[in-house]
């Protein structure tokens, strides 16, 4: 990696707890049909902010992450920002800043329908939603923000059973593969609501489990926290 590190190794251990979350994150993909070029100039997420600098940037989406980045763009670039609905689900205080800002332009309820790259420059065929009326509009650079996909079907590959997205485990957290643990958001049982403090309380429960497994000699001391 030119901008990180990589590692690759190999560990031998007796149990494993999954605790993944909600799984890996992949961004929502710019739903229009696009050629390599086009693609080079269509951005997910963004490292350096200067790069963009005196370019015209779309940022597509409606969230907090568009608005942020739109809001971060236009202290250097001149900033469209697009969204399919009148109303922005992101705070309302950074809409209101970008409407003070006389280098950003809202532009609402629109649709992305086709893009095209001509003269190092993309154009954005843009549908009004409810409405016949179309509009182009030409950017140096953009911005998609419409979110993340969580999956956590990789663990498939090991033979852990799934119910949708989520592990299915028993009762001390353990599934369906002797020896694998999972805890936290990865899982789901009936009653379970996905809080953080529930994490804490399953990963005991693992470890508990887990000890008990690997000395069974042993007493293990508990401690109430009553006590």
């Amino acid at each position: 990696m030119d901008d990180g590190f990589h590692i690759d190794n190999e560990f031998l251990t007796k149990t494993i707890i999954i605790a993944t979350g909600i799984g890996s994150f992949k961004p929502k993909k710019f739903p229009l049909k696009m050629n390599q070029e086009i693609e080079k100039k269509v951005h997910y997420y963004i490292n350096d902010p200067n790069k963009y600098a005196n370019q015209t940037v779309g940022v597509f989406g409606g969230g907090d992450s568009a608005l942020d980045w739109a809001v971060e763009l236009a202290n250097r670039s001149q900033v469209k920002i697009i969204h399919r609905r009148k109303e922005f689900r992101g705070l309302e205080s950074s809409v209101n800043k970008l409407r003070k800002l006389k280098n950003v332009e809202i532009l609402t309820p629109y649709l992305p329908k086709k893009i095209s790259l001509s003269d190092n420059q993309l154009t954005v065929e843009l549908k009004k939603t409810g409405s016949s009326e179309i509009s182009y509009q030409k950017f140096d650079q953009i911005i998609v923000a419409y979110g993340f996909r969580a999956d956590n079907r990789f663990v498939r590959n090991w033979g852990v059973n799934l119910k949708g997205t989520h592990i299915t485990v028993g009762p001390e957290m353990n599934t369906n593969v002797p020896g694998i643990y999972a805890i936290g958001d990865a899982i789901n049982y009936e009653g379970r609501v996905p809080l953080i403090g529930l994490g804490f309380g399953e990963a005991q429960i693992a470890i508990n489990a887990i000890m008990r497994k690997l000395f069974p000699e042993k007493a293990l001391t508990i401690h109430s926290t009553s006590i």
